[in-house]
């Protein structure tokens, strides 16, 4: 009861920020079981499964708020699908503590690049259709590897490149309901197929899992409230300290351990 306290009250607080901005649920929820000591494969994958539920609270409220991009939808999608089923093949593929080093720098050069975003007006311009697939199979790709960066990476990246900012958070959110969902069962056949040795630790986060849903479902009403409570900038700090931190404690336990 303890741990799924703990999470639920994680996941709300991940899926608060993640509903304003477009980012985060899966890299802070990612961030704080490794924090904890869950192995970065059952991390990516506990994050992706809370997904499934909490991006389909959040994605319908932006279908509803007429939020989504629909060319832009169909674009991204198919892309980042393939680069989330990559990247879950690749995490499963090699000893948990020979990825840790790799997944703890990532999640720390994200918490960097979104404090780094809070302080710089980013320059914009029309996006270009021919950005979007490449962007869309990375951000998959490190989504899964990383256990979360879906938002970040196309996130940013389609902000970046001159979208509005209501399309390009109501498209990202609406799409990762998917992406989550290719990713988890990606998960599931590395079970089923034996490929994924080390899946038999998953039953022990089921608490972690569960409260990471309940927090995550009971914020996603909260982001219109949230885009209007807080300015842009004030949460990209708060997110980008609490990743970069946690992100140091994990290279101190790395360190300690060497």
């Amino acid at each position: 009861m303890e741990d799924f306290l703990l999470f639920a009250a994680v996941g709300f607080l991940a899926q608060a920020v993640d509903g304003a901005l477009g980012m985060a649920y899966g890299v802070i929820s990612s961030t704080v079981l490794l924090a904890f000591g869950v192995p970065p494969a059952q991390a990516s994958a506990s994050a992706h499964a809370a997904e499934l539920f909490t991006t389909a609270a959040s994605g319908s409220a932006h279908l509803y708020h007429r939020n989504i991009d629909w060319k832009l939808f169909r674009r991204l999608v198919p892309f980042g699908v393939g680069g989330g089923i990559i990247g879950a093949f690749v995490l499963t593929s090699f000893d948990g503590d020979q990825v840790k080093p790799f997944v703890t720098a990532y999640l720390a050069i994200i918490g960097s690049w979104l404090l780094y975003r809070s302080f710089h007006r980013i320059p914009t311009n029309p996006v270009k259709m021919r950005i979007v697939a490449p962007l869309g199979a990375t951000a998959g790709f490190l989504d899964a590897a990383g256990g979360g960066g879906w938002g970040p990476v196309a996130t940013t990246g389609l902000l970046g490149a001159g979208g509005q900012p209501r399309f390009v958070i109501g498209t990202v959110n609406a799409s990762e309901f998917l992406i989550a969902l290719s990713v988890s069962l990606s998960f599931l056949a590395m079970i089923v197929t034996g490929h994924w040795e080390e899946a038999g630790d998953f039953r022990d986060y089921l608490a972690s899992i569960g409260g990471l849903i309940a927090g995550g479902v009971l914020a996603a009403p909260l982001a219109g409230w949230m885009v209007k409570a807080l300015k842009e900038k004030t949460l990209l700090r708060l997110v980008g300290i609490l990743i970069t931190l946690l992100a140091g404690y994990q290279t101190l336990e790395l360190t300690e351990v060497l």
